[in-house]
Order: structure tokens, then sequence, then C-alpha cells
């Protein structure tokens, strides 16, 4: 009879990030989009919401303000969080490397 144990306690870290990275990454999409939310009387921030597949802008405006229609946020919100999610993806996958 052979038996053969496969060590896995070196990448372990690296498998316990890989399960959490999707909903981590949601929830920092969701946390940086609703940041950068133009806020004037705040009901766009507070009709934004974290889903399990990303943010969902709900209120009739949300593609005005994504199309850079407010001063407080000239190139919108889906741009901009896509390109700081690029940097956080990437740290993420460098830190799961180690």
């Amino acid at each position: 009879m052979i038996e053969l144990r496969v060590d896995t306690s070196p990448v372990q870290h690296m498998f316990e990030t890989a399960r959490t990275l999707e909903a981590d990454l949601i929830t920092e999409a969701h946390r940086y989009f609703k940041s950068i939310t133009p806020i004037r009387t705040g009901n766009a921030r507070r009709n934004t919401f974290k889903t399990a597949e990303g943010v969902d802008a709900n209120y009739p405006y949300a593609a005005r303000l994504d199309e850079g229609s407010s001063r407080q946020a000239p190139q919108g919100m889906s741009g901009p969080t896509m390109d700081h999610m690029e940097q956080v993806f990437d740290k993420l996958v460098s830190d799961v490397e180690k």
C-alpha cells in the first residue's frame, strides 16, 4: 500500500485569501464607489447598495451622475472605481503570491 500526503500549509494562506477574494473585491468596490458619489442631499449615496454581483446605484439620475454631470465627480463613479479596483486586485494578488 502507498500513502501520499501533501503538506498544503505553505500555501494555505493563499487558498484562504482566494476563497474570500470576490466578496472582498465587491465590498471594496462598493465602499469606493459610494465614497466618490457626489453628495448634495445624500440621496445618491443613501441609495447605493452592495449586491452579490457588485454595486447598485438605485436612483433615477444615477446614469447622469456617472456620465460626469456633477462637478463633484466629473469623471463619474464607474470608471474611477474600476481604476481603483485594478490597483486593489493587483495588490491582493501580489499579497497572495507572497
